[in-house]
């Protein structure tokens, strides 16, 4: 992390995987997170949102603040928010307008319908991981369920798949077809 000095914005996301994805994209659309100032912090989950706004927010560094979460937490960020100061947000529309943005269900599934299943499995293809996606699909409890579960499902199996796809799916993905959350959360962080 910069230094606090260094430091104009912060983009708080729940995990490592989120990190990577905005990282990515933000490369991507021709930023340059660490000369503007910008810090995409993992709080290792929604639950410590209080304690990255008490830190980052009004009551601490008092820097610019944007957020990503999935939809099951949505309401940790509200109750957050609403504690450090920054407003209530009772609507995505007021956690957007305060530069938070929910995905649906979470990082992974707006990925995947971005993508669709056939681009899906010809990255899986391309990086080697066809077969253990292969293997997933074959056993009884995913057999029968949708392709989009059975890839969410495998993008959640070892240790870093999920982070090492984040950053995949979002560099093999046209630029126009970035989920709105992401390219949200993105801009939220830009200097004003």
């Amino acid at each position: 992390m910069n230094t606090a000095a260094d430091v104009d914005a912060v983009v708080l996301v729940e995990g490592r995987s989120d990190r990577a994805a905005l990282e990515t994209l933000a490369r991507r659309r021709g930023r340059d997170l660490g000369a503007e100032g910008v810090e995409i912090v993992a709080m290792g989950g929604a639950q410590a949102i209080g304690r990255f706004l008490d830190r980052f927010g009004p009551r601490g560094l008092d820097v610019r603040l944007a957020g990503l979460c999935d939809a099951g937490e949505e309401d940790d960020f509200r109750r957050g928010l609403e504690r450090a100061g920054l407003g209530p947000a009772r609507t995505r529309r007021e956690l957007e307008r305060l530069g938070f943005f929910v995905c649906d269900a979470d990082l992974e599934d707006e990925l995947i319908r971005a993508h669709g299943v056939a681009s899906l499995e010809r990255i899986a293809e391309a990086e080697g991981d066809l077969g253990s996606l292969r293997t997933l699909q074959k056993q009884p409890w995913w057999r029968e369920r949708p392709p989009e579960e059975q890839f969410h499902r495998f993008l959640g199996a070892g240790a870093t798949r999920k982070i090492r796809y984040a950053r995949l799916l979002v560099e093999e993905l046209g630029l126009e077809r970035i989920p709105a959350p992401l390219d949200g959360a993105l801009a939220a962080s830009r200097p004003s």
